[in-house]
């Protein structure tokens, strides 16, 4: 029986998921509050809509019988095709059992259009857009022309009792209140053009969708008023006829290639906008040569020209060498452009997105850069990106006693690691060690190890003791894996590690910019964990070995269910309850039930880091989110980690909104976040570890609002999580793990 009820209820979320998402989906977006805008939009015309509901029902239920992707049905990508199709025949007949048995045929067409097309032009990376819907609808209205039974629409005709109808006499009064207003041509056109896209052509239809698209997303909104005005003003400039954007309304055009270009599939910033520009004489020119062609079929050319403008630009940005961040391809797709905006511009300061790989420090403990890129000795011109490493004691220096032995030397003979999973790829080994300052001409790079991290990817290790090598060509390594000890073999007067990025797997191989990811640095200011950079000479360095304890309080599993007890002072405990699971694409997160709250994470070496969050704030699980943003594994007192939150995940509120305007060409707000180790206790039977975050948020450089909080990991456990904002103090208490 419990089987039977996960199963309905599963069943019918994915009913309503898919439907929902169906019609936001034509605006490129998930959004459920604008789905229902366009839902009711599209009821203006009773059978209409419900053609249009009808068919995303038909498609999706076909698509879930014939076993294909449930991930594509529940956002829609099945659905929206046959619902556009849905509403033009909805439009153009009278409802007839004849009508229904063609309409579901055309939504079983659609939905095979729809598959084709996503295998054919998933190849190249590309989306089918509404191409099924087009050619779904051409073939049924040429066909349908023949079918005596179907009866041609009147509707439309009487325009006002069928408003009263809908919605009585408040309705025909709102209806003709709107009609009478004397607003520029330009605008009226720009609003009857957005309800054209739902085959409704009058203004009440488009300052709806309108208000849903601002509500939405204010980038999208902006980006569709910019695209009608560059058309209009297009239009007007090359002395065009302006009457064929109220031709159908097919305007829209503009406006969905605006969007699509614009924020959508690109990230909108001045690039973007300036594409908006440059590719409107091309959608106008289409527009008129096609309609031209398909006249002489009766037909409109509907999205044709948004189809082929869009397409054609995303085949052939992605030939592109240089300049690929003007603009650039969104990766992850977020449905929203300001989503897709700010999680770029916040994965650039995270993860260094040009760089595929996050390379650590290949050694514990505190060095020295004794040389680095551009060096003074050897790190020049094509081998110029580079780094020498040595320890040095409290009194500056390198070696104890007189400093005559390679032993005397504090690296010598200390362990070289990997700095991230890779294949050994080649390996020198065997060569003597030098006395000091007698260095080895002949051997210039000495023992040595190359490891294969990703194509062009490697990574050099340099001047390795002899017969210290514990790894053999073709061995796979983690990250942070033993593979030799510091020597000073080689081009090597004192023991050190030489150690460089290239791209090709040969021992003199050229070096390659490439940062380093979260190492330590000692300053006389503090000890700051730098997410990722480039160490310059004289810089004090720490590499950090993790806490066998911290990472097992961070480990999870899917599958794994965590109860939390919270509380604040005026209200009585409560529960939540956590479970650890995995999606489609294998990305682990935490989902709280009771507020259906998702927050996806990562563990990369020693670092446990928050991706992303969806669903309620102020609960728990947005809580622990914000204060467990970035936690490193490893501890080291009163060192302080810094990172940023993407602005859609942190900050709501009346300047966020402002600040979406914006978002393309200027970020003004900012929402930081920082985590200071505090305390540490280990024992030979319990481990304990405090650290004390914040979140804060400012406008320009002048802090808005902080949130402080506390994390208190014992015994291989988060055991208690505090969190002091300006109203009150809720306490978390992990009870238990399953």
């Amino acid at each position: 029986m419990i089987i039977e009820k996960l199963f309905y209820k599963s069943s019918r979320n994915l009913v309503l998921q898919s439907t929902l998402n169906s019609y936001s989906q034509i605006f490129f977006s998930l959004d459920k509050g604008f789905s229902v805008i366009i839902i009711a939009v599209s009821f203006f015309d009773f059978w209409a809509g419900l053609s249009g509901l009808l068919a995303v029902i038909i498609s999706n239920t076909l698509a879930y019988l014939i076993g294909f992707n449930r991930q594509n049905i529940a956002q829609g990508l099945y659905g929206f095709n046959a619902l556009l199709v849905g509403l033009g025949l909805g439009v153009f007949y009278e409802p007839s059992m004849a009508f229904f048995a063609i309409l579901f045929m055309a939504s079983l067409f659609t939905l095979l259009l729809t598959i084709m097309m996503e295998g054919v032009l998933g190849k190249y990376g590309l989306s089918y857009l509404s191409l099924p819907f087009l050619f779904a609808l051409w073939v049924f209205v040429l066909a349908t022309r023949s079918f005596t039974e179907l009866e041609i629409s009147q509707r439309g005709i009487y325009r006002l009792n069928e408003m009263y109808q809908l919605g009585g006499v408040e309705m025909v009064k709102s209806y003709e209140w709107f009609g009478a207003l004397n607003w520029p041509q330009a605008i009226v056109m720009y609003f009857k053009s957005l309800g054209a896209i739902f085959f409704q052509f009058d203004l009440f239809a488009g300052i709806l969708l309108a208000i849903g698209l601002l509500l939405y997303s204010r980038i999208g909104f902006l980006l569709s008023v910019f695209g009608f005005a560059c058309a209009y003003y297009f239009y007007q400039f090359i002395g065009a006829d302006i009457s064929e954007l109220s031709y159908g309304y097919i305007g829209f055009n503009f406006i969905l290639t605006s969007i699509a270009i614009g924020g959508f599939f690109m990230v909108a910033s001045s690039y973007s906008f300036l594409w908006v520009i440059l590719l409107t004489p091309l959608i106008s020119v289409l527009i008129t040569s096609t309609s031209v062609l398909l006249a002489a079929y009766q037909l409109s050319v509907y999205s044709l020209p948004f189809n082929l403008v869009v397409l054609l630009f995303m085949y052939v940005i992605k030939f592109r060498h240089l300049s690929k961040e003007k603009p650039l391809e969104v990766i992850f797709q977020q449905y929203s452009p300001e989503k897709n905006l700010y999680y770029h511009k916040n994965s650039l300061r995270r993860y260094h997105h040009r760089y595929q790989i996050s390379f650590s420090l290949p050694f514990w403990g505190e060095w020295i850069v004794t040389q680095g890129h551009e060096g003074e000795i050897t790190h020049k011109g094509e081998w110029a990106q580079a780094w020498d490493f040595e320890i040095f004691d409290e009194n500056n220096s390198s070696y104890r006693g007189s400093g005559s032995s390679a032993s005397d030397y504090y690296c010598f003979g200390k362990p070289i690691l990997s700095p991230a999973a890779g294949m050994v790829e080649e390996i020198t080994n065997g060569l003597r060690d030098n006395e000091i300052n007698e260095p080895d001409y002949t051997n210039n790079w000495g023992n040595t190890i190359i490891i294969k991290h990703d194509n062009n990817v490697y990574t050099k290790m340099c001047h390795l003791k002899k017969d210290s090598i514990k790894v053999k060509r073709g061995d796979r390594v983690s990250s942070g894996e033993v593979l030799a000890q510091c020597g000073n073999s080689g081009r090597s007067p004192v023991p050190h590690l030489h150690f460089q990025v290239q791209s090709t797997p040969y021992v003199g191989s050229k070096t390659v910019f490439y940062p380093l990811s979260d190492y330590v640095i000692l300053e006389d200011s503090g000890v700051n964990l730098i997410p990722a950079g480039v160490p310059v000479k004289g810089d004090r360095i720490l590499g950090l070995e993790s806490r066998e304890s911290l990472k097992r309080a961070y480990s999870f599993v899917p599958g794994q269910q965590i109860k939390i007890e919270w509380e604040s002072k005026d209200a009585s405990p409560q529960e939540a309850n956590w479970e650890v699971c995995n999606d489609v694409y294998n990305l682990m997160y935490f989902y709280e039930k009771e507020t259906n709250s998702k927050a996806w994470y990562r563990q990369e070496g020693n670092v446990f880091m928050f991706t992303n969050f969806e669903g309620r704030k102020n609960y728990p699980l947005y809580y622990f989110f914000t204060g467990n943003y970035k936690m490193s594994l490893g501890f080291k007192k009163d060192m302080i980690v810094r990172d940023e939150f993407p602005l859609t995940s942190y900050i709501s509120n009346a300047f966020r909104i402002v600040q979406d305007f914006l978002a393309p060409f200027v970020i003004f707000l900012k929402s930081e976040y920082s985590v200071k180790h505090t305390q540490m206790k280990e024992g030979l039977s319990e481990q304990e570890y405090t650290f004390d975050s914040e979140a804060r948020y400012l406008i320009g450089k002048r802090e808005f609002s902080s949130i402080r909080f506390k994390t208190h990991i014992q015994n291989d456990k988060i055991f208690d999580f505090e969190v002091h904002n300006s109203k009150q103090i809720l306490k978390f208490r992990f009870l238990h793990y399953e």
